[in-house]
């Protein structure tokens, strides 16, 4: 029935389809992102690793974007997209299937729980004169069965389905924008794709909310009891319910594809469309014969290709506005991805709560400074160079702002052994001998596994036997370790004292400032995400009309290529090197980060950052100089030409009646293949 309809209520379902598509594509992109620590810490992986799965995307979109672009408007275009839709979903599924094969999560432990007993095995189980060499190996240790072998390669899965969902978004974009643009009134297209990316903006909040939620659930939710789990959502090792979010994506992403399976593959013109068309086959009729020749030749991909990619690459404006984006792209998606692992490692913020800040406030305040950049632009009517300023002034401007950043630092946290020496003396330096001290050594401790305790004293230590506990009472998360030689109070040396279980929390100066951070975050995304629009109408506008879509597809390729690839994985690489301690595989080796040195962390991230940006403005200096010489060539030549291109239309205008007296046969509404 649906084909029966009138043609505005089926543009209007397809707009409401298309709207919907990019709203679930939005939401399973976004909380990819927001998952990133979950996904380290239960694959065991680095962050580099999960640079490389975040790039994966982008690796899957430009496998199949030129084969669609190419073929997709030929074909049935809103099928296409729900093919494109359902391989999104089947990606997504594919993120989440290795939490049904791994089996459960083992927490990183040094202490065997007994069961059903409030009496638990000593922390601190004594050596003996023969084992001087114990302390590179664990005395009590969590028996480890053969699945962790198989985590090893679990993230590969979670690639190839990121992989998957990078193929299956690629028709959504281009071939609905084009459907509506050629089945729309012209008054009406810009306001429907305006829509459309509206509702494609509450995908990431919706995205960033619901990994909020998945990562204050348990990974192993139902599976297990959770009095027995004695982690917080606050600890290193704790690992959410990654894997339900993927679920609720996929089939999100699988309802959306239902409603294009029942659109028309075309619509009939619109008036003001279709007398446009006759108008050009009109015009090319009428020189049908003069340009049999070389329209022939045109058909030929070189002779039309080569000359169009010569002639955009030579047009330096482009070429520089290309590189600076490029910059500020690798910058932007760096540090978006790794955003909230930022606010958990420096602020000591939990996952949940670090992606409920993103969704909630970040996200909304880009959205709405890409919507002012456009009112403001309209308003006052900038033109290109106006343009070219405000963007400039807005990005420099956030930029100053940004480093701030820099100066809202907060200090490691205590960690003896690690930061702190057990005297509470600050050391920075991880080596497995400064772990044992004299209190400590009586016990056969682990000096590789990560159990944290906080001590009474405020410092953390990395097990309970290590910080010389020999007794415990209690059970679960409410466990105290008693009698702990290493707890010692720094103004009166008094020893034994107990530990709590989990690392202790930041220092309250550094609560205080967290709340700033965010404010100051909010206020230059606002103002950065303000020049957006500008900066994309300066492309649009420094080039020919007729190499436009060539240009756009470039720009497109080159920042997917050049910067959504790579930034995740050399700011994973950076990240990776500020680690102090890293986790223990379950079959042996390294695994994921536990704790970082938060000063490097924040002067590498943020320095990276605002390096590639500073780079970025040094091009864009010598882009203005470049675009002012682009404005008055174009003005010059305007003033120069503007007789004779009336005098050629006048030509033109006797030309085409002296070819309709010759050409009596051509039907203007006849397809023309010239």
């Amino acid at each position: 029935p649906i084909l029966h309809s009138r043609p505005a209520n089926i543009t209007s379902m397809f707009l409401a389809s298309l709207s919907f598509a990019y709203f679930a594509k939005a939401l399973s992109g976004s909380y990819m992102k927001s998952t990133i620590t979950q996904l380290e810490r239960r694959f065991d992986i680095p962050s580099y690793l999960i640079g490389v799965i975040d790039g994966s995307f982008e690796i899957g979109n430009l496998l199949v974007i030129a084969f669609v672009s190419y073929f997709g408007a030929k074909l049935h275009r809103p099928k296409i997209i729900a093919i494109g839709c359902i391989l999104m979903s089947f990606g997504t599924f594919l993120i989440a299937m290795p939490h049904f094969i791994i089996g459960r999560y083992k927490i990183e432990t040094s202490v065997r729980w007994s069961v059903n007993s409030t009496n638990n095995l000593s922390p601190c189980p004594a050596s003996s004169p023969e084992s001087t060499r114990a302390g590179d190996r664990p005395a009590i240790l969590p028996s480890r069965g053969k699945s962790g072998i198989s985590v090893v390669s679990m993230w590969m899965y979670v690639f190839l389905g990121n992989v998957l969902r990078g193929i299956g978004e690629t028709p959504v974009q281009p071939l609905g924008i084009s459907y509506i643009d050629d089945y729309a009134q012209s008054e009406n297209a810009a306001l429907y794709i305006g829509c459309v990316q509206t509702i494609s903006i509450i995908g990431p909040v919706f995205g960033y909310l619901l990994g909020s939620l998945c990562a204050k659930i348990y990974v192993d939710i139902g599976y297990v009891d959770m009095e027995t789990v004695t982690i917080s959502p606050g600890d290193a090792r704790w690992v959410g319910a990654w894997w339900l979010g993927y679920l609720i994506a996929g089939t999100i992403t699988l309802m959306s594809a239902v409603p294009f399976w029942f659109l028309p593959k075309s619509l009939p013109m619109p008036v003001d469309k279709h007398d446009t068309k006759h108008k050009t086959n009109s015009h090319i009729c009428m020189k049908r014969q003069s340009l049999h020749f070389k329209c022939f030749f045109n058909k030929l991909p070189y002779a039309e290709f080569v000359p169009t990619l010569k002639s955009l690459l030579g047009n330096p404006v482009y070429i520089t506005f290309l590189f600076v984006t490029i910059l500020q792209f690798n910058s932007l998606i760096g540090m978006v991805t790794y955003k909230p692992k930022y606010i958990e490692q420096h602020y000591g913020q939990s996952a949940s709560k670090a992606n409920f800040l993103m969704g909630m406030i970040n996200i909304p305040a880009v959205a709405l400074g890409m919507f002012s950049g456009g009112v403001i632009m309209k308003k006052y009517k900038l033109g290109i160079m106006g343009a070219a300023k405000f963007a400039f002034g807005t990005s420099l401007l956030g930029y100053f702002l940004s480093l701030i950043f820099l100066a809202m630092g907060c200090e490691n946290s205590k960690v003896a052994g690690i930061t702190v020496s057990y005297t509470g003396v600050e050391v920075l330096s991880y080596e497995e001998q400064s772990l044992s001290s004299d209190c400590n050594s009586a016990c056969l401790c682990s000096r590789r596994e990560w159990d944290p305790v906080c001590g009474e004293n405020g410092i953390t230590y990395m097990s309970p036997c290590l910080a010389g506990c020999t007794s415990s009472t209690g059970t679960g998360r409410n466990t105290v370790f008693d009698n702990c030689s290493c707890v010692l109070l720094a103004d009166t040396q008094q020893g034994n004292l107990t530990a709590t279980l989990g690392q202790c929390p930041h220092r309250d100066s550094c609560d205080k400032m967290f709340p700033y951070f965010l404010a100051l975050s909010v206020l230059s995304s606002f103002i950065i995400s303000l020049g957006g629009t500008p900066a994309f109408m300066l492309l649009v506008r420094c080039i020919k009309p007729e190499l436009k879509s060539l240009a756009l597809g470039i720009y497109t390729l080159a920042t997917r290529t050049l910067a959504g690839i790579p930034a995740p994985i050399y700011f994973g690489a950076i990240i990776d090197t500020t680690c102090l301690k890293w986790g223990i595989k379950m079959c042996g080796g390294r695994g994921a980060c536990r704790i970082y040195n938060t000063s490097a962390y924040r002067i590498l991230y943020l320095g990276l950052t605002l390096g590639l940006r500073t780079i970025s403005f040094f091009l864009c200096i010598y882009g203005f100089a470049l675009l002012k010489r682009h404005i008055k060539k174009e003005e010059k030549n305007a003033l120069t030409n503007g007789s004779a291109e009336l005098e050629s239309l006048r030509k033109e205008d006797r030309s085409s009646v002296h070819c309709e007296q010759f050409i009596p046969a051509c039907n203007p509404d006849r397809e023309t293949h010239l």
